[in-house]
Order: C-alpha cells, then structure tokens, then sequence
C-alpha cells in the first residue's frame, strides 16, 4: 500500500471521527509519517475496513477503519439501521421497529453500546439498552421476549484486552447470516450521514428504553426452567462445593443467582469477580486455555471443591474443571463437556418421557463426532453446521420451520453449549446449571464425572481432539493465511501423520472428493466458507480454518481409537496419532 493512499484514508478518517481519544491516535501517527514504524501503524490501521465474521465485527481498539473506534461503531449501526427499516417496512411505516443494545465489561463498551442506541433511536427504531453489563445470551433472550426486530452486544468475547467488538442479532434472536450480513455491510458502506439524538431526548421521546431486572428475573427463571432433578439439587446441593471465577466479565450477577437460588455453595474467585476490561489476572480472559483458570484451579484444590467453573467476559462460554482421585483438578475440553452434557440431557430426556421419537441435535463441522454415537445411542440424528453458533441457529431454525425434527441440543468445540429454545446463542449461564445438575447426578450414582468420561470412552471410543492455532497480524498475515490454504488445494495432501487421506472436503468450493481421483466430485450443501477437511483412514479429521475474528489459521485434529482393548491402550494410539498429524501441521505453517 502507497504511502499516499495510506495518509489520504488517515486523514479521510481523522475529518469524519467526533470522539478525539481515537482521532488523536491517528493525528499523532500521520505527524510522525516519514518515520518507518508509524508508517507501518498506520497501514496497519488503513489497509483494510473491519468486516463481519463469524461473530460479527471485531479488532483492536483505536483510531483507524482497522480498529474498533466509535466512527466504526456509528457507520455499523447507521447502515444495520437502513437495513433494518428496509427489511421490516410495514414496522418502519408504523414505527413499531425495536431493537436491543447490550454491552460486556470491556474498555469503551458502555460508550460504544450508548452511540449505538442513539443512533438507532434517532432512526425512529425504539432502542432497549441494559442500564449495566449483561451476557450476550441474555441480549439473545431479550429480543425475543421484547419482539425486537434486532439488536447488538458489545463485546469480543475471550479475546485480549486490546480487543472489541460488535455483534448484531436478528428479530429470532440469533447473530446475522446471509443474506443479512452482507446486506447490513452494503448498507454501512452507502452510509453518507449518521443520525444521532441526545439520551435525554431519546428517552423523552420514548425511543430509549432503559430495561433490567424485567429481563433479568425472566432469564433467570428460563436457565433454571431448563434442568430436569430440582429435587435431586435440594436434597443434595448442600454436600456440593463449586468454585467459579467470571475472569472480570459479566457472569457473576447471573451464575451465582441461578446456582445461588438452587442451594449449590458457590465460591467465586475474588480477584476476578469484580468486571475489569482491562483483566489484570490474565493474559486473555479465554475459559479455553488453562492459564486463565489458573487461579481457580487453585481455590478449587484449595478449598477441595467437586467443580470449577468458568465463564468468558460475555458469559457465552463455560469451562470446567473437576478432580481426580488425588484431589488435582482436570481440565474438561469443549469437547469432552458437549459429550457429557449431551449424554445427560438425552438420557434425562428419555427417562422423563421428554425426548420426542424425532429428535436432533447439532454440532459445527470442525466440532469432535463423539456426539454422533451418543446420538445414535439414543436414536437423535445430528445435524453438521459451519463454526459459529449463528450457524446452529440457524439450521435450528430450519429443523422447526421443518416440522419433522425436534431440536433437543447443539454445541461447538469451543465451549458453547445451547440447551434452550428461548435463546439463539451459546449460553454459559444455563450450561453451568445444568453442569451443576450432571455433578450431582453422577455422584448419587457413585460416580465422579471423571470417572463417567473414562466410563463413556470405554462406551463409544476413545475421542483424543487436538487444534492447533497459527497468528499472523497485520495485512501480510492476511495474505500468507490466504497462501495457505491456496496451496493446500492446489497441491492437495496425500498423507497427515502417515495416515492416507482418504476424502478431502472443501466446504468453500462445495464439493468433496478422493485425491486419487478427483474429477469425481459430491456435492456439499453446506453454506460456502473457507475451510478444507481432510479425512484419513481410521476415521481421523483433520480441518484447516482460517479464523473469522482474529488474525489466525486453526487446524483442528479430531481422533478415535475403539477402546475394547483397554482404555489406556486407546488413549496412547491416540496420542501417538495426534502428535504425528501435528508435526505435519507444523511443518505446513513453519513454510508458509
């Protein structure tokens, strides 16, 4: 990119942003533009606009149409609201159009969600904003009880401190698809003017609407509506100990409520209860990697607690963690916990007479198939989605618009589960109620949940799931993620960890094939998107995925060895499978 060009958009930007934090970052960088770093800055900050991904629009804060900064913040919700009063006319004619803003614990999130309502407002759409912070489910749950046509949630979920982000729902409470978010995009970048009103003549004209415990008391009544031995938590929630940190974000008011109204005794970490963007405790506040259960883990041993829970800035996410016979706690993947809680809710289901003979479940593509035998067990069938749980959502939808199939459950790898009908997105609220109930279950069986894991590998294979994630930064990552995957579709792999490929997907062209011969394409009905899939003999997955909200490829390995043989036996195949399909993967990024 031209230096010109690069100043012309830096100064284009620095002409139409009213906030002066973000405006002086950039005025500062072009006063220093003959110096080589803060021309490299600013072309970090200009080469590209933020786009939607798979959850939405997200980046690092600061000035620059790169970064998320209150003139990105206004543009997106000029254009969602011409989408919206587009694709909603009747409503727009009668100006009965609502939406509703919610925001997370983040730096500028508070200023962010505000532009947004009173810009949505000044629009004439009727803007419901929490008075507080609140989990991104519950924004899900308040569209639909409030009937809103639309709403936004600022957050960047587990990202670093650096980050923000924005996602915008829509009228069925789920995150934007096609052809939506395309449409919102076209209508941002037609965007000539912002409108905006003050909050004091928002709220006079009745087009701000300052909502809280009226939805709060509703949601909290929902999760706990979804769990199936409340009987069985009153007679024993007293001999549970849980310890749950919300890593600075937004659970504590609403995991401790719920569990808290169950009996359980609930121990939250106190230097991670309190909402803090910054996250001073952690690197990143990501319920995924193990250093940012650090402290948890601790009190857990430190207080010989049955569970430790987590939940990610905006409570979308939950991960866990139990102990095993010497009191040192385990950490349970993604994976392992959407096999549990899918096991339980089925056979909870079938015990109460509450799982229809035409029932389905959902899982994303690159998401373990351990579900599949618990599925089949029970007689579900599972449904394949793309990443994001906009995509669960989605083909949800489809199921009930269907009227053949009954959602029961969906999840993803990356610990998102989703027991409810009520909300169109992952819910780490709920799914730590139900966690609760599952402890307690096990445990009056004499079981651990440990101990039940070991007991379901023995069951329906030996699951090893392994991802491997690459950063590249900046416009040069952008196209050496893009190099990737064009070489692996052109050369093709014939072989990971000395395992035949068998089958190659590709989920952006629409076909897959075998390598050996692959003029012979099957179609694929998936919704196109930038992954490849690559399935090895013995029934092992390997997928490559660029991210859709942060500047990185994953390859995810998904692995099972049948454990008739003894699960110990399995579980070194396994790894000895994993560890030689990641030496490839490797190999792959180190000559990118």
């Amino acid at each position: 990119m031209e230096k010109d060009e690069i100043l012309a958009r830096a100064k284009k930007y620095i002409a139409e942003e009213k906030d002066e934090r973000f405006r002086k970052e950039v005025e500062e960088l072009v006063a220093k533009a003959d110096d080589k770093d803060a021309l490299a800055e600013l072309e970090d900050r200009f080469y590209q606009s933020l786009e939607f991904g798979t959850g939405g629009l997200r980046g690092i804060m600061g000035g620059g149409t790169n970064r998320m900064n209150t003139l990105e913040i206004n543009l997106a919700t000029q254009g969602l609201a011409n989408y919206v009063i587009k694709a909603f006319p009747e409503k727009a004619k009668d100006g009965t159009l609502s939406a509703v803003v919610a925001y997370d614990s983040r730096r500028n999130s508070d200023v962010f969600a505000e532009a947004t309502a009173l810009i949505l407002a000044a629009n004439g759409i009727k803007a419901y904003l929490f008075t507080g912070l609140r989990p991104t489910p519950e924004l899900s749950f308040a569209i639909r009880t409030l009937g809103a046509q639309t709403g936004v949630v600022v957050t960047a979920s587990h990202n670093p401190p650096q980050y923000n982000g924005y996602k915008a729902y829509w009228d069925n409470g789920a995150q934007v698809i096609e052809p939506h978010d395309a449409g919102i995009i076209k209508e941002v970048n037609a965007v000539k003017e912002v409108k905006t009103v003050s909050k004091e003549e928002a709220i006079k004209s009745g087009k701000l609407v300052l909502i809280d415990k009226e939805i709060d008391e509703k949601f909290w009544a929902m999760c706990k509506a979804q769990l199936f031995r409340p009987e069985l938590i009153k007679e024993k929630a007293s001999s549970v100990k849980i310890v749950y940190t919300p890593l600075h974000g937004t659970g504590a008011m609403h995991v401790e409520k719920v569990l808290g109204d169950l009996g359980l005794n609930v121990i939250t970490v106190p230097e991670q209860r309190e909402p803090n963007g910054a996250f001073p405790t952690v690197e990143k506040p990501n319920p995924e990697e193990a250093p940012a259960l650090k402290m948890a883990l601790a009190l857990g041993e430190k207080e010989k607690a049955d569970c430790v829970m987590a939940t990610d800035p905006d409570a979308d996410r939950f991960g866990s963690a139990f102990p095993n016979k010497d009191g040192k706690f385990v950490l349970v993947t993604g994976n392992q916990m959407g096999a549990l809680l899918c096991e339980y809710v089925l056979l909870s289901r079938k015990e109460f007479g509450k799982l229809p003979a035409n029932s389905a479940a959902i899982r994303s593509i690159v998401t373990s198939p351990f579900c599949d035998y618990i599925c089949k067990k029970y007689g579900v069938k599972m449904h394949e989605c793309l990443t994001g749980f906009k995509w669960i959502a989605a083909v949800e939808e489809e199921i009930e618009k269907g009227g053949n199939e009954t959602y029961v459950y969906g999840f993803e790898e990356s610990y998102g589960y989703k027991l409810e009908k009520e909300i169109m997105d992952k819910d780490g609220v709920s799914a730590s109620a139900m966690c609760a109930e599952m402890t307690l279950y096990w445990a009056s069986k004499g079981k651990s949940i440990l101990e039940h894991l070991d007991d379901m590998w023995k069951e329906y294979g030996y699951f090893e799931d392994v991802s491997i994630s690459q950063y590249f930064p900046g416009s040069a990552g952008k196209e050496v993620m893009a190099g990737i995957m064009t070489k692996l579709r052109k050369e093709g792999v014939k072989t990971f960890g000395g395992k035949k490929v068998l089958e190659i997907k590709d989920i952006r062209e629409s076909y897959s094939f075998n390598p050996e011969n692959p003029s012979e394409k099957k179609p694929i009905t998936l919704p196109k998107s930038n992954v490849l899939q690559f399935i090895l003999e013995g029934g092992t997955i390997v997928s490559a995925r660029p991210s859709g909200t942060e500047p990185k490829i994953k390859f995810y390995i998904n692995a099972r060895t049948d454990a008739s043989a003894g699960l110990d036996k399995a579980k070194a195949e396994s790894a000895a499978v994993c560890a030689a399909i990641n030496a490839d993967i490797k190999k792959i990024l180190e000559n990118a």
